[in-house]
């Protein structure tokens, strides 16, 4: 969370910067702030609270001319978010952004004091400025000086760097928080993530854990933490800037809805073989030995990606009979986990950068588990921590409520599901070929389903002033009643539980009246009988009910107050396809009550802090 750009060139960077942060403002928008490098080797700030149109407003009452310079949108850690607390933070003529937390700042912020350093914020960022100007002031160039406050740091970071000791240089620093950097002709720029890069260059290097790099207007070069140049090829993204824009939606969270086919389609091409009733995963490299060798799978993930792991479970023990944990990632290395011999640990992420995901990883990675990822985004941390990687194909992603990378992550896990059901011999072809079949079918299936969107929009409006939802479900369907509740407060901010329904009983029934909307998923398959007492129970005590149901169903509908129906798949691959009107539905009441979709707050898109 929080964005870094930098801009190196021959180019006026203001306008660079603030153009780059757009494309980061799913990161963080409680402040939001610039540092360039003007004539006479100074460096000038601008920075203020709020999103990004604050500053942007400011920067036209305050031109800044200079050629390098660094940028920062911020999701606040350490300090209230306030002008005082908005990056870049300035000292001794030197600027600093810097994504992730410093663990010992208290012992360094005391130390610093002690010698007469005074500080103007409550940030932990603030303390590399001024270890980096006392470096600086003791004869170190940049990347010296940079690399010398380094080693006094524990914690996390991604860092940018401009002095006004050293004109035309910005030196940039990663440990578990992204950073890749952008190779242009005459130009160079760093970012958090690509899309702020795309408009400029498709040519990008993504930074390792304890790497540096210094950006000069003719190159680029990357260190190690010991001071030697480290040599790699630069990587052509496939990403246009296009991609990463609304295309006439309202919200870029309607539109990934919507491009929900167009990325499961993308994501099962080429490895879902229904000729041979299996999945060809190239980055997953477990041989047949392997496979049937593995004891156990442990899924550790956090928020959405826990939800689709909870499906992951029910796909991995129904088609490769492989008995599955899944496990929040934050809570999994708190405590003493059994990792025993033959464990696959399966770590979820969107960003590829969760930094509980990827810290509960290296942990299971520690206890002897083998590691396999499944990822959004080309070559980050978790897929580079891991023996096996399955990549997702959502593209990017750019709603903070996650939406094509949750069902994108279904389609994997299911891949994943066959493939080691085949290996592990215990799902033979034919029944992998219906299952495989099947699959194909779910972006034709899910375009069904947003072809009646403004029914969702019509019942979203019914429930729109609710205070409280339930959303109730059983089987593969209870994870998707989490997800569904996790997005709807997400967006609307309406108080919203998912509970698994044969639950409700023990609880939740207490809840119910004419006030509170709940949400059951009621479709074919084991649990159908049940889950339509729990409907008549919701009805007894005069709750309404919201169901999602088969189309051909024609017990729920007379017991419903309203339907949202969906094609009749396979059970397995159900929770594919009752996400999305839940997506929609949460997607509907937000907009109408008013809220910043895109941007809810409180929350950022890539959480690369514990």
């Amino acid at each position: 969370m929080c964005g870094i750009v930098g801009y190196a060139g021959g180019r006026e960077s203001a306008n660079i910067l603030v153009r780059g942060l757009r494309k980061l403002e799913y990161r963080g928008y409680d402040s939001a702030g610039i540092a360039v490098q003007t004539g006479q080797n100074r460096v000038r700030v601008v920075r203020c609270r709020g999103k990004l149109d604050n500053l942007a407003q400011k920067l036209q009452n305050e031109a800044i001319v200079g050629q390098v310079g660094i940028g920062h949108t911020r999701w606040a850690t350490h300090g209230r978010p306030s002008d005082e607390n908005a990056h870049p933070h300035f000292h001794g003529g030197v600027a600093v952004v810097h994504n992730g937390i410093i663990e010992n700042h208290l012992k360094l912020r005391e130390e610093l004091r002690q010698k007469g350093n005074q500080f103007s914020s409550e940030t932990d960022t603030e303390i590399f400025a001024h270890l980096i100007a006392d470096e600086q002031g003791a004869g170190k160039d940049l990347l010296a000086a940079v690399r010398a406050s380094l080693a006094r740091i524990k914690g996390t970071y991604a860092l940018a760097v401009i002095s006004e000791r050293s004109p035309g240089q910005i030196v940039v620093a990663k440990n578990s928080s992204p950073l890749v950097l952008g190779l242009g002709q005459g130009e160079q720029f760093v970012a958090s993530d690509v899309p702020a890069l795309l408009e400029h260059t498709r040519d990008v290097v993504f930074l390792e854990d304890g790497e540096l790099a210094l950006l000069e207007r003719e190159g680029t070069r990357i260190y190690d933490i010991a001071g030697k140049e480290v040599r790699r090829a630069p990587r052509r993204v496939d990403w246009t800037p296009l991609m990463a824009e609304k295309n006439g939606h309202k919200h870029f969270m309607h539109k990934e809805i919507h491009e929900q086919p167009q990325a499961i389609a993308d994501t099962i091409r080429g490895r879902a073989s229904v000729e041979e009733g299996d999945a060809h995963l190239g980055g997953v490299g477990l041989s047949a030995e392997e496979a049937r060798g593995l004891s156990k799978a442990l899924v550790l993930a956090c928020g959405t990606s826990h939800h689709a792991g909870l499906v992951g479970k029910i796909y991995l023990e129904a088609l490769a009979r492989l008995p599955v944990e899944t496990d929040l990632a934050s809570e999994f290395r708190y405590r003493d986990p059994l990792v025993p011999a033959g464990t696959l640990a399966i770590a979820i992420s969107q960003s590829g950068e969760t930094a509980d995901t990827l810290a509960a990883l290296r942990e299971a990675r520690r206890r002897g588990a083998r590691a396999l990822s499944i990822c959004n985004v080309v070559d980050a941390a978790i897929p580079r921590d891991s023996q096996d990687v399955l990549y997702t194909h959502a593209g990017p992603e750019i709603g903070v409520a996650s939406t094509k990378c949750f069902t994108t992550q279904l389609a994997a896990l299911f891949l994943l599901a066959v493939r080691l059901g085949r290996l592990r011999g215990v799902l033979e072809a034919s029944e992998a070929q219906a299952q495989l079949t099947a699959l194909r079918q779910v972006p034709s299936w899910i375009e069904r389903i947003l072809a009646g969107e403004a029914h969702v929009a019509a019942v979203a409006r019914r429930i729109a002033q609710a205070r409280d939802v339930l959303f109730l479900g059983r089987g593969a369907q209870f994870p998707v009643a989490l997800e569904g509740a996790l997005k709807l407060k997400e967006i609307s901010y309406i108080h919203a539980e998912g509970y698994a329904a044969g639950e409700m009983k023990h609880g939740p029934i207490a809840l119910i009246d004419s006030s509170v909307p709940v949400v059951v998923l009621a479709t074919p398959g084991p649990g159908y009988d049940k889950i339509v007492g729990n409907v008549e129970e919701v009805r007894a005590r005069g709750g309404r009910v919201i169901a999602v149901c088969g189309e051909r169903d024609e017990e729920i509908p007379k017991l419903a107050d309203e339907l949202l129906r969906v094609p009749e798949a396979p059970p397995l691959l159900m929770p594919l396809l009752t996400a999305v009107p839940l997506q929609l539905l949460a997607y509907h009441v937000a907009d109408q009550r008013g809220t910043d979709v895109d941007q809810p707050r409180n929350l950022a898109k890539s959480v690369t802090v514990e």
